[in-house]
């Protein structure tokens, strides 16, 4: 049995490892400075189009799936405290092929996100008329102008310098902003409750579910899981953690329980604010059509002109905290498979303050390409929503696989009925990747292709007697299970063919994750290859070349 690492091995670990340098409230912080960004300020006018009142069930719905999948990674960051978990966690389990597949989803679906609050933050500027009238950032469609290509530009920069210059800066900043983060929604949701709340509206415009259930799934992607993704950030960020053991588990689901009930509770009052008299036409534009402020676009309608101000001011904090925070998540991925020698060994260089700078800089370059072909926050949010959900998948299989095979290890906090809430949030993932879209799944495929790409030349690039086994044979569940998700997207009824009957298709997608499961537990690594794996990363070495077994 290996020891788990302890808050004071940063003194062992010399230069060549990262500064550990945060605590609980730095934690807590980057996790719910992740899930308050562009979320809030655009997703409950694109969930109430789609689900009209409904949206409502798609908000508790979606908080209740993801909090399955919060746990099952807050007894993994705890048991397992390291950068770039999401990534570390299948390497455990299952090996290097998976741990590569995991982490290259992982690190799509965050170095999407930069990008993705940054086109937010220009979304609502762009609605200040002395600004629009001097710099057109948007076009009509809401993709992004030259000029808004430099705008962005300048951000993704300051988000670059702040990560390089380091994590307690870092760790700083978010901590200030998440505040503000936190209290411009509360006092969003209190004036518009009290100036304009209309009950009628709940029923109006086609009823509570216009769209009925599909609706209220259509509604998932589309905006609500979205704006809940970001609670394992501070998992990302373990190995820099003071006392990861401690704090890890308790930033997550602190984190995640403050922003669901934000996030509800200004379902709510967008709903109720709404002027009656729109809803008699339905809900495809509720607050008029090309609107990217809805909120301010509210406040000024009741006379709080005041608050207008204060929203647009945050339109540029909350996302832009969360960009900053998600390239942070982005270069930690990439340094972790760096480590791993699944990806180009340059990725692990630190700089003068022992932050990963080569990784931060490759989620700049990929953020400003990101800004060419999707250049607009609606393009990207169903192909980041598909790329989490198969980024959590990883962690509760990682998570059963891992009790079976190192069940003896110190774990600081547990899963309530794991064997039980470890496959149910298994089939959550890939029913919020099965609402995404084959739209979405279909590209999130040849993103896996181009990965294993990647994989093939960074091998290639290392000796033969240097390479360490892939464990192929743990890592056969992958292609059926991913092949088959884009298979039943094609046949289904959210972009698809729609050839499988309503609900049929998800009792097929229930029952397709429970054979892939527990298949993959069962072709877990040994404990013996487990313990090996976690304890190179506990002394703080790099894989090393011969001490992995073939397949």
């Amino acid at each position: 049995m290996t020891r788990p690492a302890t808050a004071g091995s940063d003194s062992a670990a010399g230069a060549r490892h990262l500064r550990r340098a945060v605590g609980f409230w730095g934690l807590m912080f980057i996790s719910l400075g992740s899930i308050i960004g562009s979320g809030w300020l655009l997703g409950a006018l694109t969930t109430a189009a789609i689900a009209g009142p409904a949206s409502l069930v798609s908000w508790v719905l979606a908080s209740a799936m993801l909090a399955v999948l919060a746990l099952a990674h807050a007894e993994l960051g705890a048991t397992y405290p390291i950068a770039g978990g999401t990534a570390r966690f299948p390497f455990f389990a299952f090996g290097p092929l998976v741990g590569f597949t995991a982490g290259w989803m992982s690190w799509l679906r965050s170095v999407l996100i930069s990008p993705i609050e940054v086109e937010a933050t220009l979304s609502y500027l762009d609605r200040i008329g002395w600004v629009h009238d001097r710099v057109r950032m948007l076009h009509p469609n809401g993709t992004l102008t030259a000029a808004g290509l430099v705008v962005g530009t300048c951000f993704m920069l300051l988000f670059t310098l702040i990560n390089v210059l380091g994590v307690r800066l870092l760790s700083g900043i978010n901590s200030v902003t998440a505040v503000v983060k936190t209290a411009v929604p509360l006092l969003t949701v209190v004036v518009l409750m009290t100036l304009a709340f209309h009950g009628s509206n709940f029923t109006a415009g086609g009823g509570f579910a216009p769209h009925g259930a599909h609706g209220v799934f259509a509604a998932l992607p589309a905006g609500v899981v979205f704006a809940l993704l970001g609670f394992e950030q501070a998992i990302q960020l373990a190995g820099e953690a003071r006392n990861p053991q401690r704090d890890v588990s308790r930033a997550v689901i602190v984190a995640m329980a403050v922003g669901t009930g934000l996030y509800l509770l200004l379902q709510i009052a967008f709903i109720a604010a709404l002027d009656p008299g729109v809803l008699t036409h339905g809900w495809d534009n509720p607050v008029g059509k090309g609107n990217f402020g809805p909120y301010a676009t509210l406040a000024t309608a009741i006379g709080a002109g005041w608050l207008a101000t204060i929203l647009y001011v945050d339109a540029v904090i909350s996302p832009a905290g969360t960009g900053l925070v998600y390239m942070a998540g982005a270069a930690r991925l990439t340094y972790a498979m760096g480590r791993e020698r699944v990806l180009p060994r340059p990725l692990t260089q630190l700089g003068r303050s022992r932050v990963p700078v080569v990784s931060t800089l490759l989620a700049f370059v990929v953020g400003e390409l990101a800004f060419l072909p999707f250049p607009s926050w609606q393009a990207l949010v169903g192909l980041v929503t598909s790329a989490a959900a198969i980024m959590y998948a990883f962690a509760p299989v990682s998570l059963h696989a891992l009790r079976v095979r190192d069940g003896g290890r110190h774990r600081p906090y547990r899963l309530p009925r794991g064997p039980v809430m470890a496959p149910a949030g298994f089939v959550f993932a890939n029913l919020i990747f099965y609402w995404s879209g084959y739209e979405a799944d279909w590209k999130l495929g040849l993103a896996a292709l181009l990965g294993f790409a990647v994989l093939a030349l960074t091998r290639r690039g290392i000796p033969v007697a240097e390479r360490s086994g892939l464990r192929a044979r743990s890592a056969v569940w992958i292609w059926p299970w991913l092949g088959g998700m884009v298979l039943i997207g094609r046949l289904g009824r959210y972009g698809g063919i729609r050839a499988l009957p309503a609900w049929w298709d998800l009792v097929i997608v229930i029952v397709f994750s429970l054979v892939i499961h527990y298949t993959a537990v069962r072709l877990a690594m040994p404990p013996e290859a487990v313990n090996a794996a976690v304890a190179r990363e506990e002394e703080g070495e790099s894989v090393p070349p011969q001490t992995t077994a073939g397949p």
